[in-house]
């Protein structure tokens, strides 16, 4: 069977694999993507962009056109939502940030990228010789192969490449189920240009809700295996008796299985060999239930590291490794709660809201923040995100030797 042949392989035609072909189709590289479904697809995400997402997008793609956005067009920032019944807002830095339709946005950054696309082609494994990346595929019932000088995998948390390289990863993992129901609003007095995070450990693991084309968005996440009905009904409850928020029933519901462990802990996977591994599918997942920025900035960063190890004639994960700690820290700082009380991990100035509250407030929220945490302790997570923190704080960075 004839194999194909391209400098770069990219599984998955998602914003990660946009960003990582920008950077090697405009270095000159022959690159294809292979993507399982045919575009535009579907894509489960809330759609609220950070704003260095929101930059990178006009800096390497150009004006986002309106047929790529959801109603509301914009989200202002976020509101963070405490157990004791206090609320911050705050406006993302720079002004509003765009509300993406993922089936059209990831499409259009695709068409824009240049990046060739064979669809409906599933990858199916891979050999990596040294030299080479064996890769097989299948569409139609048809076996294919294909060679390239190297492979990103830029396919998602349940990456099939990262499969590849480590077999074992995925069953050494918790995973959680991250769901989100969509209900028409009877009355909301939630502010739709915010979107809203609750820090509430009874609620799940991950809570947030926003408007979207009319309807109520309510999310949520929780282990792998449990319900998500029961866990939407504690959360529709609970913001109904808090928050006054009354919703008709849902009408429809999306989700998908996340692990955002990687992101918490600092246990990042970024392949081996010639096989790199990019955006979610690498742990990549900020706090806010947005995973679009830093996909865009770590395949971005995949792609430069192969133009510079061509270039520089060294290995791709040394020059790999080396660029994506910048991303790694960013994201991680995204979890830390050193960073989140003192700092200003999330684009959003969350030191300024703290000021506007009284002593005995500001210690109720920090409480909060804690407690909020304890969540994680079940796998182990607590000691380990303190322990990173701290590190992080004495050596301003986090250690690369926890990273496969």
């Amino acid at each position: 069977m004839r194999e194909e042949k391209y400098d770069v392989l990219i599984v998955g035609a998602s914003l990660a694999a946009s960003a990582a072909a920008k950077r090697l189709v405009d270095a000159g590289l022959n690159v294809v993507a292979l993507e399982r479904k045919k575009l535009p697809r579907n894509k489960v995400c809330s759609g609220i962009l950070s704003p260095r997402g929101h930059r990178f997008l006009i800096e390497n793609f150009g004006p986002l056109p309106r047929d790529i956005l959801h109603e509301p067009t914009s989200c202002r920032g976020v509101t963070f939502h405490f157990p004791s019944m206090i609320s911050i807002s705050m406006d993302f830095e720079g002004g509003p940030t765009p509300h993406l339709n993922r089936k059209f946005s990831d499409y259009w950054a695709v068409k824009s990228s240049g990046l060739n696309v064979h669809e409906e082609t599933s990858f199916t494994g891979l050999e990596d010789d040294g030299k080479l990346v064996h890769v097989r595929a299948m569409r139609a019932g048809i076996e294919l192969k294909y060679t390239a000088r190297y492979v990103i995998g830029a396919d998602g948390p349940k990456s099939q490449v990262r499969h590849s390289v480590y077999p074992d990863y995925m069953k050494s993992i918790p995973w959680f189920m991250v769901g989100q129901k969509f209900q028409r609003i009877i009355e909301c007095p939630l502010d739709e240009d915010y979107f809203h995070f609750w820090f509430h450990p009874g609620l799940g693991h991950y809570t947030w809700s926003h408007a979207r084309n009319g309807r109520q968005i309510l999310g949520v996440g929780f282990p792998s295996g449990k319900n998500l009905h029961e866990y939407h009904r504690n959360v529709e409850a609970y913001l109904r008796d808090k928050h006054g928020v009354k919703l008709e029933p849902a009408e429809e519901m999306e989700g998908c299985a996340q692990n955002f462990g990687p992101s918490l802990i600092n246990r990042y996977i970024f392949g081996k060999g010639n096989v790199l591994i990019t955006g979610q599918a690498a742990g990549f997942f900020n706090m806010l239930a947005e995973g679009m920025s830093c996909a865009l900035h770590s395949g971005a960063i995949a792609g430069e590291s192969v133009v510079g190890a061509i270039q520089r004639n060294r290995p791709v994960q040394e020059v790999y490794r080396r660029l994506i700690a910048s991303e790694a820290k960013r994201c991680t700082d995204q979890w830390n709660p050193f960073r989140i009380i003192f700092g200003n991990p999330h684009e959003a100035d969350f030191k300024a809201g703290m000021r506007k509250l009284s002593k005995r407030e500001q210690l109720a929220v920090i409480r909060d923040i804690f407690r909020f945490m304890k969540i994680y302790a079940p796998y182990g997570w607590g000691r380990q995100i303190l322990s990173q923190s701290l590190i992080r704080m004495v050596l301003n960075k986090y250690p690369s030797g926890r990273w496969l």
